[in-house]
């Protein structure tokens, strides 16, 4: 059976959906991925429609949108398929939410090096915590060598949370790739971003061990 990465965040401008869509990619590099888009807004089908034209698309990545009671039967089946499932998630606590968060494995929680950010993230930790999930948080749109970035990994730190080692720079390739439908290791494979991007998958494929 897959292993199943729920990625969610109640704040906006997280990154979210890009994050998610740049992990499935280069996940698939290596093994059968699929992603399951539950946010109402169905950004991350979209990017899929885009990735079905796009010539640079490398990855084959399997894309599913359900939600309500159908939602945990369509994660059997894609658990039954793929060794990894991504769940982009809704940006608000509701019972789509609560019903992925259980059927995960990790709790991937997106969010810029700010106060405001992780006080948004807190309804996610209290919600992974009833459901008995484990959960990392991750940088994302990081500024490297930041005061802010130091002191809210130190506070990360103390509060006993895991936050992923590696962190998603503020680099406008990632949203360049996403309009294309693509990660940046298929638009930029030699690029900074691109490394960045396979240093932090390999920081939560370690995790999920």
């Amino acid at each position: 059976m897959g292993l199943v990465v729920a990625v969610a965040q109640q704040k906006g401008g997280s990154g979210k959906t890009m994050l998610t869509a740049q992990f499935a990619v280069v996940l698939a590099e290596t093994s059968r991925v699929a992603v399951l888009d539950i946010d109402p807004q169905a950004t991350l089908t979209a990017w899929g429609k885009l990735r079905g034209q796009a010539p640079k698309a490398l990855q084959h990545v399997h894309i599913s949108a359900v939600s309500g009671w159908r939602l945990a039967n369509e994660l059997d089946k894609l658990k039954a398929a793929h060794e990894f499932v991504l769940i982009d998630t809704p940006p608000v606590i509701d019972s789509d939410a609560r019903r992925a968060i259980r059927g995960a494995d990790l709790v991937l929680i997106p969010l810029n090096p700010s106060p405001p950010d992780l006080w948004a993230a807190e309804g996610t930790l209290k919600l992974a915590a009833e459901e008995k999930r484990k959960t990392a948080l991750i940088f994302n749109r990081a500024t490297s060598g930041s005061r802010l970035r130091k002191r809210m990994e130190a506070e990360i730190i103390a509060r006993g949370l895991a936050l992923l080692p590696v962190a998603l720079t503020n680099r406008a390739g990632y949203a360049t790739a996403f309009a294309d439908g693509l990660a940046v290791t298929e638009s930029g494979p030699t690029t900074l971003a691109a490394a960045e991007l396979r240093a932090a998958v390999s920081a939560l494929r370690a995790m999920l061990r």
